[in-house]
Formats: structure tokens, C-alpha cells, sequence
């Protein structure tokens, strides 16, 4: 790592130790403190990462409870030998998928996501990987994020242009075009060319 992504890791750490702090502390002189080293953890963000002070507080300060990961969801669906992408807004392309809703399965979630991006109804059915995005993805985010890649099937649907995505189809492992490298790098979508290949033989990866 270099020095300004260790100054990021060692604040969002501050932060996750203030807000346990301030979850489970009772003494009001302790939670005073527990909300200043809040505060300075989220201005060395700012400060190393060019995001106001401000933003960064509504990111992650304004939660409660002891701090753990998001969840992120992406669904590889094959045809042909070839993996579905869907085109962003800006242009790039990523598996289906995005943050898991609190009142759903990840593989409910994973099926929704690609109904809502793709316009496919499928099947999640396996899992190829749980991965920790600040070990595989850049750039670094304020708050811990883990990606779960699952393997899914089609079973009807057809795409059509949303809010989200602008476009959808299917791409070899030599003929990737532009990632959308936050959401999905080119090592993630081989992985899955992997696990699609290996079939009942592929093991979870994990972090």
C-alpha cells in the first residue's frame, strides 16, 4: 500500500472503533470523545481522498450500530460460452448486480438486480466467490464492502433500456470491452469464465 492508502485504511478503522464506541459506550465524557475521533477520521478522508468533509460524514457517520460490510451482488449468466454484461450510463460495462436490500437473500437479491438491469428473470445457482472489494477493486471506498459472484441461469426475460443501464450482451473472455473496473475488474470476469467452465467441480472462493 501506498502512504495515502494507508492513511485511508487507518481512518476507516477509527471509524469502525467510534462507532462500536459509540454503539456500546455508556459514559457521556467517553461518547464525546468516541464523536470527535468520528469527526477526525472522516476529515483525513476528505482530506486524502478530495471528498468534501461533509459528504463523507453522511457515507458512514450517520450510522449506528457496530459497523460491518455492504453487501454487493453479481450475477454471471453464460450463453454460448459467452457472459452477459450490462452497459452503465457512462458507457462502461459490469456483471448485473449492485447493493443487497436489508429486507432480502443475497441470491433474492441477485435475481432482482438482473431482472431490474438485464430484464432476465433468472436462476441464482451457486456461489463462485465472496470476495473483500479493497483487496480486488479500485478505487478504495470509505466503508468495507463484500462482493458475492454468484453463478446464474436464464430462464426468460429480454433486455430493455432502464434508469440504470443502457445496454446489454454477451462477450467472450478475449473480447471484453471497457469495465466498469469499481464494480467488476477483468481478473473478477475471468474468474467467473472459470467457475462457469469447471461446472460442479468449482470451489467457492474466499477471501
Amino acid at each position: 500500500m501506498n502512504s495515502k492508502e494507508n492513511w485511508l485504511q487507518w481512518a476507516i478503522e477509527l471509524q469502525s472503533l467510534a462507532q462500536a464506541g459509540l454503539t456500546y459506550g455508556r459514559d457521556i465524557y467517553d461518547r464525546e470523545r468516541y464523536e470527535r475521533i468520528r469527526q477526525i477520521s472522516a476529515e483525513i478522508i476528505s482530506e486524502m481522498s478530495d471528498i468534501p468533509t461533509e459528504k463523507v460524514k453522511d457515507i458512514f457517520c450517520n450510522e449506528a450500530g457496530y459497523q460491518t460490510p455492504k453487501l454487493d451482488t453479481r450475477a454471471a449468466i453464460f450463453e454460448n460460452g459467452k457472459i452477459l454484461l450490462v452497459q452503465e450510463n457512462n458507457g462502461k460495462w459490469s456483471l448485473p448486480g449492485g447493493w443487497c436490500d436489508v429486507n432480502v437473500s443475497v441470491a433474492e437479491n441477485t435475481v432482482k438486480e438482473v431482472r431490474e438491469e438485464a430484464g432476465l428473470d433468472v436462476v441464482a445457482e451457486s456461489i463462485i466467490a465472496i470476495q473483500d472489494r479493497a483487496k480486488h477493486n479500485l478505487p478504495h471506498y470509505a466503508y468495507g464492502i463484500c462482493k458475492v459472484f454468484l453463478l446464474c441461469s436464464a430462464i426468460g426475460g429480454s433486455f430493455q433500456e432502464n434508469s440504470e443501464t443502457t445496454g446489454s450482451d454477451y462477450f467472450s473472455e478475449t473480447e471484453l470491452p471497457e469495465l466498469a473496473a469499481e464494480k467488476n475488474s477483468e481478473a473478477q470476469i475471468k474468474m467467473c469464465f472459470d467457475a462457469y467452465r469447471a461446472g460442479d467441480k468449482w470451489k467457492t472462493i474466499f477471501d
